[in-house]
C-alpha cells in the first residue's frame, strides 16, 4: 500500500517507490470498491507498506497496545524528514528484513479498530494542499488503483464521502487537520520563516508524536518558569487529545511566532535563578571529590555554564 498525505522524498525507506499515478476525484465521485476477507488479494496491500502516521494515529495505536507513545515510536515506527534538515514525520516500521506491516495477521489487521488514517482511506488518498495566498488547507482526493488490488472489481459502489464515513475517517480527519495545517504551513512558508533550530525541530517531533514525553516536558518546573498557563488549562493535559492540541499551539508559537501562550514576565530571572541553584549544588558535589584531578580551575572572568548543561 502506498498511501501518503504529502508528497515527500524518503531516502532510507525500506521499500520501493510506487509507480502508480493516482486519479484526482471529488467527494461526490462514485467509486467501485470493497475489501473483504476471502478476496484473492487479501492482505496484499499490507505486505508492502509505506504509511505516514498522524499524531492522532499514534495516540489511538499506543492506547490500543497499552504502551506509552515513547515505546510505540521506538518499536513500531521510524522517522523521516519532509525536506532536508526540516521537520520530521513518522512512518510505520515494517517487519524485520521485510516490507509487511507488523500488525498484519492471516485473518487481517491486528489493530483494525484503531488502524491508521492511511489504511482507512485506501484506495482513496487524501491530498491536503494549500496555495501560497491561502491561509487554510483544502482537501483533495485521489483514487489509487494498483494492479494487485481486486477490490475495484467488487460489486459495491458509493461516493468518496460515503466511503470516508463508512470507514470512520471523519473523526481521524478532524483530529489530524491541525497537524496537516502545521506541516503545510512550514512547507509553504519556505525561507520566509528561516531555518528552524535543532531544538525547535526536536520540540516539533516530541509535541506531535510523543505525547507522553511531551506531558513530562510541559509539567516540568523549567517549562513553568517560562510559560504562564492557567491551572484549569493544565488540568486538561491528562487528556491526550487536549495535550496534543496544546502541543500544536506551542509549535506554532516557536516556529511561526504565533503568540497564544503567554510568557511569564520574570521568565528570564527564573531561568537564571534555577541555573545558579543547579551550579551551587554541583559545586558542593565537586568540593567533595577525593582529588583535584577531576576539576580544572576556571578563569575568574569566565561567563558561561561551567557544567555545560542546558537550561531545561
Amino acid at each position: 500500500m502506498v498511501m501518503s498525505e504529502f508528497k515527500v522524498e524518503i531516502g532510507d525507506a525500506p521499500f520501493a517507490k510506487s509507480p502508480v499515478t493516482p486519479e484526482m476525484v471529488e467527494g461526490d465521485k462514485l467509486i467501485q470498491f470493497q475489501c473483504r476477507k476471502g478476496i484473492s488479494c487479501w492482505n496484499a496491500c499490507c505486505s508492502n507498506i509505506d504509511i505516514i502516521l498522524t499524531p492522532y494515529d499514534i495516540i489511538r495505536l499506543k492506547k490500543h497496545l497499552g504502551i506509552s507513545s515513547t515505546e510505540f515510536l521506538q518499536k513500531y515506527t521510524f522517522p523521516f524528514e519532509f525536506s532536508p534538515n526540516d521537520i520530521a514525520g513518522v512512518k510505520l516500521k515494517p517487519v524485520e528484513e521485510g516490507t509487511a506491516c507488523q500488525f498484519m495477521r492471516p485473518e487481517g489487521c491486528n489493530v483494525y479498530q484503531d488502524r491508521p488514517t492511511a489504511c482507512r482511506y485506501y484506495p482513496v488518498a487524501l491530498l491536503s494542499m494549500r496555495r501560497q495566498d491561502e491561509s487554510t488547507d483544502r482537501a483533495v482526493y485521489a483514487m489509487v488503483k494498483e494492479d494487485h488490488c481486486k477490490g475495484h472489481f467488487e460489486p459495491v459502489s458509493q461516493t468518496v464521502d460515503e466511503y470516508r464515513k463508512d470507514q470512520g475517517i471523519e473523526e481521524y480527519d478532524e483530529y489530524g487537520r491541525a497537524w496537516r495545517q502545521l506541516v503545510l504551513k512550514k512547507k509553504s512558508a519556505g525561507p520566509t520563516v528561516g531555518n528552524a533550530s535543532q531544538r525547535s525541530l526536536q520540540l516539533f517531533f516530541m509535541a506531535c508524536y510523543d505525547v507522553d514525553q511531551f506531558r513530562s516536558f510541559v509539567t516540568s518546573p523549567s517549562f513553568d518558569d517560562v510559560y504562564e498557563v492557567a491551572a484549569e488549562d493544565k488540568a486538561k493535559w491528562d487528556d491526550d487529545l487536549e495535550l496534543m492540541n496544546f502541543g500544536f499551539r506551542l509549535v506554532r508559537q516557536v516556529l511561526f511566532n504565533e503568540l497564544t501562550i503567554p510568557f511569564r514576565p520574570d521568565a528570564m530571572e527564573r531561568r537564571l535563578a534555577r541555573k545558579k541553584e543547579r551550579e551551587e549544588i554541583l559545586d558542593q558535589i565537586v568540593e567533595k571529590l577525593p582529588t583535584e584531578e577531576f576539576v580544572k580551575a576556571l578563569p575568574e572572568d569566565a561567563i558561561y555554564d561551567k557544567y555545560k548543561m542546558g537550561d531545561s
